[in-house]
């Protein structure tokens, strides 16, 4: 058995609904309303489920300390700054990213069957989590779903010719149906992340390229840089590094632009901008002719020749969508480190935390 597979047997599992439950139990200990606590806990459980460990539970922690601190606002809806059906532009309050951006995403799946496309801006929001969740449930009801999201108060990315971080990853992710298995991505403006470049400082890895720049603006693998007046570069680096640069100026647009909330108004750091916007293919060519062409796409992807070394090519979401299948019957694997982080907090609250499941 390979070093990877050996690591991957000895991951203690969890079963997912017991999660949510404790998750759950510790954002309401900590004064988060009931149906607020409950959505925030599948958001980030729903990330460990696909895989996406820098934005599940490993993130609770944070959470609890914005609750503390009184940075996330916990009564309440978000204030609505214009509605015209199919547009909708909410002050998100500070209140629950995942909670308000799930409430976005229902809204606009029952509006879009009136207005074919509803798009949903949201400025002054807390952290939304894990991208990928929310069009995944979109594009299983067979809808296309884009989702953008920037951290206003995050300037780690470096514009493309600069040395100094100005803008945030700016990720944006999106969902839709081919007819099998849908197309899920979740992608960021710049090479890597804050999150990732902290997971590597905690774990004393390096970058497997130089990806980062350093206080000097020369290319480093060294994640410390981020953080010591360096910069992440935008997605393409040094060559491309253009097209990250465009595409996050977009999405602050979008996030930021639209909401009337950003980088103007001294943004906290974990506060967030979002922009969701939900499209019905009924009310275009129809759900049969959109699914005819995407699946036929998704077919000749996953059949082209690979590279030397690729055993075969395929989708965006694929693998996240497999291993929340996996994980729904075998159990959630945690990653190192972060059922630790939640014990000091359960202790503290008087919450159970679920025992492993049986190896």
């Amino acid at each position: 058995m390979s070093a990877a597979l050996e690591q991957q047997a000895a991951t203690p599992r969890y079963p997912a609904m017991a999660l949510v439950g404790s998750a759950a139990a510790l954002f309401a200990a900590a004064g988060v309303p009931a149906d607020k606590a409950r959505v925030m806990a599948e958001v980030l459980v729903e990330s460990d489920l696909m895989g996406h460990i820098t934005h599940g539970l490993g993130l609770l922690p944070k959470y609890m300390d914005d609750v503390v601190a009184g940075v996330m606002t916990l009564e309440g809806e978000p204030a609505v700054l214009s509605d015209r059906g199919a547009c909708l532009t909410w002050d998100g309050r500070g209140l629950p990213g995942g909670w308000l951006t799930m409430k976005a995403l229902d809204i606009a799946m029952e509006r879009v069957k009136t207005h074919g496309t509803v798009s949903i801006a949201i400025g002054n929001s807390h952290h939304i989590g894990c991208l990928a969740v929310y069009p995944a449930k979109a594009a299983a009801r067979g809808l296309l779903c884009i989702l953008h999201s920037s951290a206003p108060g995050t300037a780690s990315v470096a514009p493309f010719g600069a040395r100094q971080g100005v803008l945030a990853p700016d990720p944006m992710a999106a969902g839709f149906p081919t007819g099998g298995t849908p197309v899920v991505l979740d992608i960021s403006a710049s090479i890597t992340t804050n999150n990732m470049s902290l997971r590597l400082i905690r774990e004393g890895k390096r970058f497997p390229h130089q990806w980062l720049l350093d206080a000097e603006g020369n290319p480093s693998d060294d994640p410390n840089v981020v953080f010591q007046g360096g910069a992440i570069q935008p997605a393409g680096g040094l060559d491309h590094g253009q097209k990250g640069y465009g595409w996050a100026l977009l999405t602050e647009a979008l996030t930021q632009g639209l909401p009337g909330h950003g980088r103007a108004d001294g943004a906290r750091n974990m506060m967030a901008g979002v922009f969701l916007q939900v499209i019905d293919p009924e009310a275009f060519a129809g759900l049969s002719a959109f699914e005819r062409q995407t699946g036929h796409t998704a077919a000749a992807c996953r059949a082209a020749a690979p590279r030397p070394g690729i055993g075969r090519v395929r989708l965006p979401g694929e693998k996240g969508l497999a291993h929340r299948d996996d994980a729904l019957e075998q159990g959630v694997p945690l990653a190192p480190g972060i059922m630790e982080g939640l014990r000091p907090l359960a202790e503290r609250h008087g919450v159970a935390l679920p025992e492993p499941l049986p190896a």
